[in-house]
């Protein structure tokens, strides 16, 4: 069954079975004791230490190993904030940061602290000036992915480590989707990643903090990792860990080289072979083994059962694939189509067969989905004579007489885009259709409507039956 969510977490690699075996016959002991056993589980611990700030490109006593990724980031932040807290109250972060830094950010917010939130292009990136321009005057901590765990859009985090530096700000960068591929570039002041991202074991994550910035722990102090990480090591974790980001690191060359091309294939056939669909993030500036794209009329979580029914595992931002019925704050900030969204990231290894399956099967699953909800096929179709959707018709339920108004109140996505487009033919040019709606997609997914199919989206305005007014123009 081939396994397409590598960005959520990747398959344990070979090295790392190997090392974590290993660990667990030699690593037991505790690494701060003298006698024999604790020498040994020392040397390991070192041994790990050294080759992750190899790959990271840090000193070894520049960087501590925390029970995951997200502590890593929790710690890393409430530590600089809390070391430069005569600086400043603000932390400034990217709109399309992982939850890990938003839900930190909340928690500084909650507590008084400042949050500026730099907002994105429609490929994900942050724009180098305009993250410099949000560093004023008390700014304590600044916050920049290397590369964006939902559409893989890698960021200037080079510019933006030189805007920081010269504005006397530090940057937190998580890499947790890029540090298996490669180092990250640029003067930043602090790291996070997570081991599972690149094959190594649940449970890891590392924190690098260049010497020099200022940085407090934050909670009860411990002797273990530079108090940076209180409790026991988990030292076959991370000796695993250690191991398997030095084999991917030398790996990485060839097999991005390998999937990038995979990638290349799906991006291109994709847009080829389902009609009405959106390729997300930037094409070229990526991490080489992610690709989202998102499809019209259709649920994300509709797409993600037919595929895994078709033997595929894959992942989608879409709000209906969410517990919190909210569209991915990612696609939010993008501005992008978010429903029958599908992210896919192959692992290392991935076969090229597998790959044209899924673009055999995909196809299928799209039409066989919009099909159930009597989605158009292919571009948007005018209505028959004397019918419509919701009954969109003189006197018929849900349509008010004059200017043409579709209730969708009480309708989850992807159906307000559906009806939206069931009407939309019928309206003359100039003509607008106000849809009704209550979902939360619907606020990001009737304006990139609009943009997909060449309308005017007009703004929404308060309803007086609930939810909100959408107002869209026909020209095309």
């Amino acid at each position: 069954m081939p396994y397409f969510d590598a960005a959520s977490a990747a398959p344990l690699h070979p090295v790392a079975r190997q090392a974590l075996l290993a660990s667990l016959d030699e690593g037991w002991a505790d690494p701060a004791r003298l006698y024999r056993e604790g020498r040994r589980a020392r040397l390991l611990l070192d041994a790990a230490r050294e080759a992750a700030a190899e790959a990271v490109g840090c000193r070894p006593d520049e960087l501590v190993f925390t029970p995951s990724g997200t502590r890593a980031v929790h710690t890393g932040v409430s530590g600089a904030l809390a070391g430069r807290r005569r600086v400043g109250d603000r932390l400034v972060v990217s709109a399309v940061e992982h939850s890990s830094v938003l839900h930190a950010a909340e928690a500084h917010a909650a507590a008084g602290g400042t949050v500026t939130e730099v907002p994105v292009g429609r490929s994900g990136a942050v724009d180098a000036d305009g993250f410099a321009s949000a560093l004023g005057a008390g700014t304590a901590l600044a916050c920049l992915q290397s590369a964006n765990h939902e559409v893989g859009t890698e960021q200037p985090v080079a510019e933006v480590a030189e805007a920081c530096r010269a504005a006397g700000v530090p940057l937190l960068v998580d890499a947790a989707q890029s540090l298996g591929w490669g180092p990250v570039e640029g003067g930043w002041s602090l790291l996070a990643a997570s081991a599972h991202k690149w094959g190594g074991p649940a449970g890891v994550g590392l924190l690098a903090v260049r010497k020099g910035v200022r940085f407090a722990p934050q909670g009860p102090a411990d002797e273990r990792e530079s108090g940076r990480a209180p409790g026991f090591e988990n030292l076959p974790g991370i000796v695993a860990a250690a191991a398997s980001l030095r084999a991917v690191r030398a790996e990485a060359a060839a097999e991005g080289a390998r999937l990038r091309a995979l990638v290349d294939r799906i991006r291109v056939r994709v847009a080829e072979l389902v009609p009405d669909v959106e390729v997300v993030g930037d094409p070229v500036r990526r991490l080489p083994h992610l690709v989202t794209f998102s499809c019209l009329y259709v649920d994300g979580e509709t797409l993600l059962h037919e595929l895994d029914r078709e033997g595929f595992s894959v992942s989608s931002g879409s709000s209906c694939t969410s517990s919190t019925l909210t569209p991915s704050h990612v696609l939010r900030a993008m501005g992008v189509l978010s429903e029958g969204n599908v992210r896919v990231s192959l692992p290392a290894g991935t076969a090229a067969g597998d790959v044209d399956r899924f673009l055999d099967v995909l196809p299928g699953v799209v039409a066989g989905a919009r099909e159930r909800l009597g989605a158009p096929a292919g571009r948007a179709a005018a209505p028959a004579a004397g019918a419509g959707p919701l009954g969109v018709d003189g006197g018929t339920p849900g349509v008010d007489a004059g200017p043409l108004v579709v209730d969708a109140l009480g309708k989850r996505c992807p159906i307000p885009v559906i009806e939206l487009a069931k009407v939309i033919g019928g309206v003359p040019p100039g003509g607008t259709v106000t849809v009704l709606a209550d979902d939360a997609a619907a606020r990001l997914d009737i304006p990139a409507w609009c943009e997909m199919r060449g309308q005017e989206y007009v703004g929404e305005e308060p309803s007086a039956r609930g939810g909100v007014a959408y107002v869209v123009r026909r020209v095309a």
